[in-house]
């Protein structure tokens, strides 16, 4: 989990385009086009055990509209009565949770179940939803007059995380166990990461600089994330029973986590020697380069339970497609027919989601399903 934004598509906004359509790649590797909610483009943030997809979609009045996608049709998940809203999140039950503008214009978090969406937050001021747990707990950000704090809401309860230090925080993620993590303004002035649990909000620290982020928990209350060294370069981290660890770059200056599994597997990117971006797996207290699609660049967006990676890669002629890595091997999952394609979660099912551009040269949320291992 981590927190989302739309991601950078407004150069590829075009024409509207419809329809869930599977391209077989192989006879065991798949593609599948989401379509959209009528409009000009769609992508997809997060996929469940049971393969619901949900993002957010143009419609065809070209409002931003929440979807949820199961079963070969993308529904649209409406708003709380304002004209945009997006999904960033669900869980095994395929309850969702995101954004909305409400009547009055003022985006405002929402739990979508059931068939309805609920405003978390009436009354609160600005308010997003990032984070669904399994059980039900919400994590997110809402705006007291002056500042912007972390929160969780459980059984119909918002609960105020409240900072570390001053007036911000900011939640990127929850488990089971309703622990929350992300960042906050510190007793020495910069953001630090942050662990809630048990009522109370942990100052992670830093790996010796001035600042740090956490933006992942696995069930084991392990967090990752990123932070300033002493040098003021940035390391990934992964924190573990009090103890802050670095786990160091693929020997450039520069790595961040943004993922890790129940095992304490940790992905993200990192430079290498060269300086080129790559995607990393750090296991067994190293941290492995996975190689990139024939092209410089690569990054790790997810990892799941069973040690598969999700990201995206460059090309060796340039293009950036989705990519899936299992036991050494980087599995290319090409586009939607164009030059574009972007992976941001995974599932345990070997099905990886995010946005790629179509044939016709439209942004749509994509689903691909990799080929089992040879």
């Amino acid at each position: 989990m981590k927190r989302i934004a739309f991601l950078p598509l407004a150069a590829f906004l075009l024409s509207a385009g419809h329809g869930a359509r599977p391209d077989r790649l192989t006879s065991e590797q798949s593609r599948t086009d989401l379509g959209t909610l009528g409009g000009t483009y769609s992508e997809a943030f997060a996929v469940n055990d049971e393969g619901q997809v949900v993002g957010a979609s143009r419609t065809a009045s070209g409002q931003h509209h929440a979807f949820l996608w199961a079963n070969g049709a993308m529904q649209d998940l409406g708003t709380l009565g304002g004209q945009s809203s997006a999904a960033f999140d669900l869980n095994a039950v395929g309850h969702v949770v995101g954004w909305s503008a409400a009547a009055s214009g003022e985006d405002h978090a929402f739990l979508w179940a059931n068939g309805a969406m609920r405003d978390l937050a009436p009354g609160r001021g600005m308010s997003h939803a990032v984070a669904v747990s399994n059980r039900g707990h919400v994590a997110g950000w809402v705006n007291p007059p002056g500042a912007r704090h972390a929160f969780l809401w459980a059984d119909g309860v918002m609960r105020d995380l409240g900072t570390l230090a001053g007036t911000f925080s900011e939640a990127s993620a929850v488990n089971d166990a309703g622990q929350v993590v992300g960042r906050s303004s510190s007793t020495a002035g910069p953001n630090h990461a942050f662990l809630w649990t048990n009522g109370a909000m942990l100052d992670l620290g830093t790996l010796g600089g001035t600042t740090s982020e956490a933006l992942a928990i696995n069930a084991h209350g392990q967090v990752a994330g990123k932070s300033r060294i002493t040098s003021g370069e940035i390391h990934a981290f992964l924190w573990t029973d009090g103890v802050m660890r670095d786990l160091g770059t693929l020997g450039g200056a520069f790595s961040t986590a943004v993922a890790l599994d129940d095992h304490g597997r940790v992905v993200g990117s990192s430079h290498t020697a060269t300086g080129a971006e790559h995607a990393f797996l750090w296991t067994n207290g190293a941290m492995h380069d996975l190689g990139t699609l024939g092209g410089s660049l690569s990054s790790a967006a997810a990892v799941n339970r069973l040690g598969h990676v999700a990201g995206s890669s460059t090309t060796a002629s340039g293009e950036s497609h989705a990519f899936f890595w299992a036991n050494g091997v980087m599995q290319d999952l090409g586009t939607l027919g164009g030059g574009f394609g972007t992976a941001v979660a995974l599932n345990e099912r070997r099905q990886v989601v995010g946005a790629s551009k179509t044939s016709t040269n439209h942004v749509h949320a994509a689903l691909w399903t990799a080929a089992p291992d040879p």
